[in-house]
């Protein structure tokens, strides 16, 4: 095995040198009796950005005009899916989003000229003060959190997980500020990022989130990112090229107990600052002006409702002045409190709700109520206002235009322009990790004949990973990122250039033997909950990449594996079959840079020599969380690992494949959370079909909308609208399981229903490789019964024997592989679990 001794690393140049600091070997119990030692743990911060007298002057006359419904507009943060213009018109909304995958219209294809036409119709109905009688503009918030990542053609960088390899500030200074320059050109004034968390357990679904599991890179970049978006104090702060930043999320995301998305963290209060807020230090110091509460707990109370560490410690210890906004409805998970009402989060120290819900009205009437009753006090209400106009007041909202006519709305050129995609092409070489150079097969001559395959070689959407146009980063195409390039398209231009042979083939066939295999593979996209997993290892279940790689070598093809992921996972098999292994990381959009490391030039000479080092420990077995610095640290590769082509290293063909994992549970899920990726999502009406890829979809007779059950966007809604037949539709992506969904002996569907109950909803399943007529296959079977017994807006659980779906006496031949959920009955359903009961083996 290959290790780094936990001591002085150089890694692109930085020193690092920290004391040893684990949450796992930090008595996690708490010393409230102590205020002593607890306020000497959190520094006080010396913002670049100092108080100006003036500003707070210009607040205290603005406070001093607006009456309590104004101000408490300010604190909500409606999404656009869910908020019409008229609406700001009436409320005046001090913010405003849009969540992963949402857009414009509904549509994913809008246009940069569609952004702007909404952002400038509720800055001026913001502004209006007709109805509401105030004139305050807004301002709109979006996740950038690598390049403008939600606007079709814009340019994508690797995400964070592969800028922590390349470990260069300067060079994350340059992609955040490109990210400021193309997100203003669509009129929006604020990103939600960059994401600070320290990842301690790479089972969490936004490990690729995080800059490494240190937190000195982590601080580091924090500070780099907010110069990047913001400007510097001083220089260019907050001007006309700039957007405000926000450093998330409020406290301990990265640390939570087996890396559970929103789970809890145990950590001690010294650990807790050493290890998960040094990115605040960073961020704070250059001047971040939002910070956004975590889903997470601490110690089981939910920062959305910590007023120790909102107030006491972010605002009064560390001297925050900016201000701190919610997470997607994470005020509805503090104990007594709903999407519609919590006045514990206000007196906590939330600043804004993000509501990206219909709740929003309600909880803007409860939320006045209580301050009526006393629940809040006016006084924390204007601390809030004063904190959000004082954000407004630095960036300019009030002098600068409105974002039709700022400095660069409207310039679409400078949507993915070649400047911005150079840069993103610097980090895709800088963030690659070479583990493994047997022989030293690269880098490769591309006078060969080189065969490319797997599933990722020309597939931009995967090598993208999720915050990819899509917030899961799912259902896209490559027409969906115009002007990228995937891994495939750079090797074939330099092996065409050079006069040598490239065969694409995803499943690695060809006709005339190449000289050597280039292997592009790994994790399908994901992004926050759904992309918690139980265990590292890779393809437990079916291991289809392992195969390819051994056929290539059974054949005596030297192979090169290309990984794709968003994680350090375990490989060993992989690895085994490989001669040459890079981690690739998420490169984004500009996938062809890879080939400026893999190949040689037309001399062999090398292009690019590997930079790249591990900010993540690779684990060396499925079950392994190894962090720098643990008292038993072990990794399969170390910390700041990653060889370079001078290295002469060879790494075992032998390393160890056996490994208990985690068993699924029996069963055949479709939908829970998520669609399980062994199915695909449509929805269907009047002959038309589309993929689910997006979070709102109508067709002429059924519309879908994402909506919240426990967690974001973990449930689905139907509305039937009675105009004709419509559903969606599941169809098995895996003929091998065929057989077990014959053997399910139940359906069993999780739903709500807030409608009259008295409307027909259809469940119909279907042999899709049978003739036209079906007959003999599918049966379909009528809800209304079920749905007329259900509690209502109560989630339950609806039961279907499969013997009511499917005719008996199916052969092997017989493949029940599509399921259906319709209706031409006007009605309602909300569907948050869709599984086939199994017999245990």
């Amino acid at each position: 095995m290959l290790r780094l001794a936990n001591t002085k690393v150089i890694i692109g140049g930085l020193s690092l040198l920290m004391v040893a600091c684990n949450s796992d070997n930090i008595n996690p119990d708490l010393t409230d009796s102590d205020v002593k030692a607890k306020s000497e743990i959190w520094p006080k911060i010396e913002s670049e950005v100092v108080a100006d007298p003036a500003i707070e002057l210009r607040i205290d006359a603005l406070l001093g005009t607006m009456t309590l419904k104004q101000k408490i507009a300010q604190m909500i943060q409606p999404e656009i899916r869910d908020i019409t213009v008229e609406d700001m018109r009436e409320y005046g909304f001090g913010s405003y989003l849009n969540g992963g995958g949402s857009f414009p219209n509904g549509n994913k294809q809008s246009t940069p000229q569609d952004w702007i036409t909404l952002a400038e119709n509720m800055y001026q109905a913001s502004i209006d003060d007709s109805i509401d009688g105030i004139r305050i503009p807004t301002m709109w918030g979006t996740d950038a959190v690598h390049g403008h990542n939600n606007v079709i053609g814009a340019t994508l960088f690797p995400h964070n997980i592969g800028l922590g390899a390349a470990n260069n500030p300067d060079l994350i200074e340059k992609i955040a500020a490109v990210t400021a320059t193309e997100v203003m050109v669509t009129g929006i004034d604020w990103v939600f990022a960059p994401t600070v968390a320290v990842v301690r357990d790479d089972r969490w679904g936004r490990t690729y989130e995080g800059y490494s599991e240190d937190p000195e890179i982590v601080r580091t970049y924090a500070a780099s990112i907010v110069k990047g978006l913001q400007g510097a104090a001083g220089e260019d702060f907050l001007a006309d090229n700039r957007v405000i930043s926000t450093v998330k999320h409020f406290l301990g995301d990265g640390g939570t107990v087996d890396g559970s998305d929103q789970g809890d963290n145990i950590a001690s209060e010294q650990a807790l600052y050493d290890i998960h807020a040094q990115g605040y230090v960073g961020g704070l110091t250059a001047g971040a002006q939002s910070v956004m509460a975590s889903f997470n707990s601490w110690h089981g109370e939910k920062l959305h409702g910590n007023k120790y560490l909102l107030t006491d410690v972010l605002k009064n210890k560390m001297g925050f002045d900016g201000f701190v906004v919610g997470d997607w409805n994470g005020h509805g998970q503090v104990k007594g409190c709903t999407n519609e009402s919590c006045p514990q989060a206000i007196n906590a120290g939330l600043d804004i709700f993000m509501v990206p819900t219909d709740a929003w009205k309600p909880l803007f009437h409860n939320t006045l109520a209580q301050v009526k009753a006393g629940e809040i006090s006016q006084e924390r209400i204007d601390d809030a206002v004063r904190r959000i106009l004082r954000v407004k007041i630095r960036a300019g909202l009030f002098e600068k235009p409105s974002p039709a006519e700022r400095m660069f709305s409207g310039k679409t050129e400078l949507i993915g322009q070649q400047s911005h995609r150079d840069v993103a092409k610097q980090a895709v070489r800088e963030s690659l990790v070479l583990l493994k150079n047997n022989g030293n097969i690269l880098p490769l001559s591309p006078k060969q004949h080189v065969l490319v395959a797997g599933d990722a070689a020309d597939n931009i959407g995967k090598q993208s990973g999720g915050w990819s146009v899509t917030w899961q980063g799912t259902g896209n195409v490559n027409a969906d990122f115009p002007g990228g390039s995937s891994i495939y398209a750079g090797i074939a231009k330099q092996v065409q250039n050079a006069g040598g042979k490239v065969t694409l083939s995803e499943t690695g066939e060809f006709q005339d033997k190449p000289d050597v295999a280039i292997v592009i593979f790994g994790e399908e996209p994901y992004a926050e909950g759904q992309g918690d997993v139980d265990h590292l290892a890779y393809q437990s279940d079916t291991k289809a990449d392992l195969a390819l790689l051994n056929k290539l070598k059974s054949q005596g093809i030297p192979t090169v594996a290309v990984f794709i992921s968003g994680r350090p996972m375990w490989v060993n098999a992989e690895l085994n079959a490989s001669d040459a292994f890079v981690a690739a990381w998420l490169p984004g959009s500009e996938g062809s840079a890879v080939a400026d490391v893999l190949m040689a030039d037309n001399q062999q000479n090398v292009q690019q020599d590997f930079i790249g080092k591990l900010s993540f420990s690779w684990p060396s077995a499925p079950d392994q969380m190894p962090n720098r610095f643990d008292s038993q640290y072990d990794p399969l590769f170390a910390y700041g690992y990653g060889l370079r082509y001078t290295d002469k290293v060879e790494v075992s063909n032998s390393l160890p494949t056996e490994a208990k994992v985690a068993s699924h549970a029996a069963g055949l899920p479709v939908f829970n959370g998520k669609l399980n990726n062994k199915w695909s999502m449509t929805l269907y009406s009047a002959q038309q079909e589309i993929d689910v890829a997006s979070n709102t979809l109508a067709l002429p007779h059924v519309a879908y909308r994402t909506v919240d059950k426990t967690i974001q966007e973990d449930a689905f809604k139907l509305d039937f609208l009675g105009t004709g037949e419509g559903g969606v539709k599941f169809v098995l992506q895996n003929s091998s399981l065929s057989q077990t969904l014959t053997k399910a002996t139940a359906l069993i569907l999780n739903v709500k229903t807030s409608q009259p109950k008295s409307a027909s909803i259809q469940v119909k399943m279907d042999c899709s490789l049978l003739p036209k007529d079906t007959s003999t296959c599918a049966n379909q079977f009528d809800l209304s019964k079920q749905i007329a017994n259900l509690p209502a807006d109560v989630y339950t659980d609806i039961t279907i024997d499969m013997k009511s779906l499917v005719k008996q006496g199916l052969t092997l031949n017989d493949i029940v592989d599509t399921l259906y959920i319709y209706s031409s009955q006007k009605n309602s359903l909300f569907i948050s679990d869709i599984r086939f009961e199994t017999p245990t083996e």
